[in-house]
């Protein structure tokens, strides 16, 4: 058998598909954890500071800011402009306001001229698993020709489709979908008012936060009334050295549950009449623990939230393929309170996600509670987030130095502080927490902050990950430790008679064996599942039908091309983790590990060889079968540091 040839920890590769017994070097997914954000600048660089642009421990000065200004520099991504910038009111079929003075043509023939051709997605019947892979025929049968004029009458525009216009008009790569030649030869605009009408009444997107937010955050006169109340309550606490320790969120707490005192104290803040009569149905009477929504989770599937790859096109997909709960890349509290318009993208949500929350990453009360005050005043009444979750396991150094992420596993007070706070602030919203075991090996403190969190703090539902913060991926994930958790909660909420909540286990979920067998052994409501997605997305079909698929290299193409809808770097992103993937046909036994190295193999067909390519440069040319050739401008280095697209380094 081949497996006996092969070093310990590598894919059970079948001595036919194997080209070489060498393992691959090992991907290095703790240093892609810390990669940069979207915007290009470091994400943990941004952890570290807080609304005033100073660090967790210190306050930067003025040459470290303009060093800190573009971190990361190894991860810029460039925009690619069209040959000729055509005005935005132009391509939309209106009348510019600057006429001859504006710094972009009008000059509709040239654009066109200039413009690449059109994109097609090609169907299931196009893809072949031969070179050229996807096949250009037009309706007719025949092949397509590169040289025919950019407007292709048989492509679809995604925009068009779902919402009866598209806001890119003349620029949009799929403008065949609508847009015609009238009588002169002109180019026009098409509209589908019936599905505008339909659009008019359900939104294609939710969470949109308007400019009047944007302004009264920067200028800090955002009212956050519930969170200046509790932040008080906190320092008064403080001061009282015969007050209570921490601060809890039982009945017995009069000073913080009174909802008569409460409101007093708010009203008198809004409109400086102590009377509460005047504001007896006011919605800011605190709900209590009791009150607040339940997350009836068990049995679900769960997409981890995923910084930079977890975006809201990627989570689509995973929802088409049996996702139930989606939560919104990590976001930076302190980023929110300073109107950070890049930070506010992370928290758009499609209509097909069911479930969807936000996750928050900060360090103390003071900026987590007001941003979630924020975040339920203006998505929770339209129903745009069913929770917030608050990252307690990034191991990131500069995010836990800065007191965020895992470093709060060693803080529960004032971790305490923190939730209890944002679920005061949030109302009838639930407040999740995901956390690691531990700070350090050996140290394992999760059995004790969980029951807390459970019972005390009236957390919503908890997501442990198996490993220590100083673990990393470096080792398997804990999931007895995960069952001893488990088994602590539940015990502590039986003792005080309160309703189970739901709880999620983390790490190495690869199939759905490990899945099933996670959750018969331990006893959690589900697992939440990040790496396992990222390398094969359809992971969440196998755990809904109970079985292993052997999915075909024309099926992963299709699934691809679904991803295709933002840009070429998502793309690219995505498949630096799906060339990971083993198919399940080349392996001697099942199931696979998602640790498992993968020696040199070759596929059933080419494309599926073409497919585990870990050169990124193969992931362009995948690209290219949906976007056509990537301009000779454009660069991409995936965020696990292999070698890089392009002559110089972007990634």
């Amino acid at each position: 058998m081949a497996s006996t040839s092969l070093p310990p920890g590598t894919a059970p590769v079948k001595r036919e598909f194997l080209l070489s017994p060498a393992a691959l070097p090992a991907v290095d997914d703790d240093a892609a954890e810390g990669s940069t954000a979207n915007t290009g600048t470091s994400r943990v660089d941004l952890a570290n500071t807080d609304a005033r642009g100073t660090g967790g421990r210190k306050k930067w000065t003025k040459a470290q800011k303009k060093e800190k200004r573009g971190a990361n520099k190894g991860r810029k991504f460039g925009k690619v402009h069209d040959q000729l910038e055509l005005c935005w009111r132009v391509a939309n079929g209106k009348i510019c306001e600057h006429g001859d003075e504006c710094r972009f043509t009008h000059d509709i023939d040239a654009y066109m001229a200039a413009k690449p051709r059109d994109i097609r997605f090609p169907s299931i019947t196009t893809i072949s698993d031969i070179p050229p892979f996807i096949m250009g025929t037009e309706e007719d049968g025949s092949v397509a020709d590169d040289n025919v004029s950019s407007l292709d009458k048989h492509t679809s525009c995604p925009s068009f489709a779902e919402s009866g216009f598209c806001r890119l008009g003349l620029k949009c790569r799929f403008l065949g979908a609508h847009a015609k030649l009238d009588v002169n030869g002109a180019i026009t605009l098409v509209e589908d008012e019936q599905t505008m009408a339909q659009t008019a009444l359900s939104a294609t997107e939710l969470n949109f936060v308007s400019a009047d937010t944007l302004k009264l955050l920067r200028s800090k006169k955002y009212p956050v009334p519930i969170s200046d109340a509790y932040l008080k309550e906190l320092e008064a606490a403080k001061e009282d050295p015969n007050g209570p320790e921490d601060v809890a969120v039982g009945e017995d707490n009069v000073a913080m549950n009174d909802p008569q005192s409460i409101l007093s104290e708010l009203v008198t803040k809004r409109t400086g009449n102590s009377d509460p009569s005047a504001q007896a149905d006011t919605p800011d009477v605190r709900i209590r623990v009791q009150e607040k929504r339940r997350l009836g989770w068990s049995g679900k599937t769960y997409l981890a939230p995923l910084t930079t790859v977890g975006n809201l096109p990627f989570r689509r997909l995973c929802m088409t393929l049996g996702a139930d709960i989606t939560c919104g890349e990590m976001g930076l509290a302190t980023s929110f309170l300073t109107a950070s318009a890049s930070e506010f993208s992370l928290v758009r949500r499609h209509p097909s996600e069911t479930i969807f929350g936000i996750q928050l990453a900060g360090n103390k009360p003071s900026t987590l509670v007001p941003t979630a005050e924020v975040l339920g005043r203006e998505f929770g009444d339209a129903g745009g987030i069913d929770f917030v979750d608050v990252n307690c396991g990034c191991p990131i150094d500069l995010v836990f130095k800065s007191g965020s992420g895992s470093a709060l596993l060693d803080a529960p007070a004032k971790l305490g502080k923190i939730v209890t706070g944002m679920s005061r602030a949030l109302g009838e919203i639930p407040v999740t927490i995901k956390l690691r075991t531990g700070v350090k090996d050996g140290r394992n403190n999760a059995h004790k902050i969980m029951p807390r969190a459970a019972t005390d703090w009236g957390i919503g539902c908890i997501t442990l990950h198996g490993r220590t913060r100083q673990q990393r991926y470096t080792k398997l994930a804990d999931w007895e430790y995960i069952k001893q958790c488990v088994d602590a909660v539940r015990a502590r909420e039986e003792d005080e008679g309160l309703s189970p909540i739901p709880i999620f286990g983390g790490g190495d979920c690869f199939s759905s064996h490990d899945y099933w067998t996670n959750v018969s052994s331990t006893g959690v409501d589900g697992v939440m599942i990040g790496r396992g997605a990222l390398i094969k997305p359809w992971i969440f079909t196998e755990v809904k039908e109970h079985r292993e698929w052997d999915i075909s290299s024309r099926e992963r193409l299709q699934l691809i091309g679904k991803a295709v809808n933002t840009t070429r770097r998502f793309l690219c992103e995505a498949l630096s983790f799906q060339y990971r993937y083993v198919p399940i046909g080349l392996l001697e036994r099942l199931p696979a590990k998602i640790n498992d190295r993968a020696p040199t193999f070759k596929g059933r067909d080419e494309l599926e060889t073409l497919l585990a390519s870990p050169n990124s440069k193969d992931w362009v040319r995948i690209s290219e079968m949906f976007l056509g050739p990537a301009p000779e401008s454009w660069s991409f280095t995936p965020k696990h540091k292999s070698n890089a697209h392009g002559e110089e380094s972007q990634g």
